[in-house]
């Protein structure tokens, strides 16, 4: 599977990862990188089994995973066309982690931040939640771990406070990127559950080991660290 040529046209495209259109109904999500998605695949039917809002699998290899194809947009394409609702997706964006953070972490999965036996996405930002018919729905479980609910948190804190602006926005809205980017920040801050507080450096400092961290967002990684990391 992973060798062949892809299926249809690229309809999508992330830092690690493409997805192609198979039919009206699947995708398959390749990634770019040496992967194996037998992890993610796995943590994606549990949640599905739980109740939790991801695409369903339905088959995963090597580098390869056919999917549920989901219809919508996602946060963060919506706020570039309608940046007015920044508000309203921050509390979004907070009611998904609360509602992902009710779950039991199976004993299988792995722990990168010690203990902690909820299931934490570990990108859970605005690019990673599907505006669907059906409500919004979550995608790309490729750092899916257990853990306390505040470090997951955390993460989509220092994602949307670090990742490089041309990430985040449209052109469209480029000039104003900081005032929507606080405006989601600041609700999501406001409605969320857990405490992000303990874990800005360690999970920082877990950011920094991601391939694709980008030199000037380590940058500002760094000095998140550096103000928060006495005792840690």
């Amino acid at each position: 599977m992973t060798s062949a040529a892809p299926p249809g046209r690229l309809i999508g495209q992330g830092r690690a990862a493409d997805v192609y259109e198979i039919d009206d109904d699947k995708v398959l999500r390749r990634y770019r990188i040496e992967a194996d998605v037998a992890d993610e695949a796995k943590l994606m039917s549990y949640l599905h089994s739980a109740g939790f809002p991801v695409p369903c699998i339905y088959s995963a290899e090597g580098t390869d995973m056919i999917m549920a194809r989901v219809r919508g947009i996602d946060l963060l394409s919506d706020l570039a066309k309608h940046p007015w609702r920044a508000v309203a997706y921050g509390a979004i964006l907070a009611r998904m982690h609360d509602q992902l953070h009710e779950i039991e972490a199976p004993p299988w999965l792995r722990r990168p931040l010690g203990e902690g036996d909820r299931i934490m996405h570990l990108d859970l930002h605005p690019g990673n939640v599907m505006l669907t018919q059906d409500g919004p729905v979550v995608i790309d479980w490729s750092n899916g771990s257990a853990g306390p609910p505040g470090a997951d948190v955390a993460m989509a804190y220092l994602i949307m406070r670090t990742s490089e602006v041309g990430d985040l926005v449209s052109p469209l809205i480029r000039t104003i990127a900081g005032l929507v980017r606080g405006q989601v920040i600041r609700r999501f801050e406001a409605s969320v559950s857990a405490d992000p507080g303990p874990y800005l450096a360690p999970v920082a400092r877990l950011r920094l080991t991601d391939r694709n961290t980008r030199p000037s967002e380590a940058a500002k990684l760094q000095q998140i660290i550096d103000r928060h990391g006495v005792g840690t």
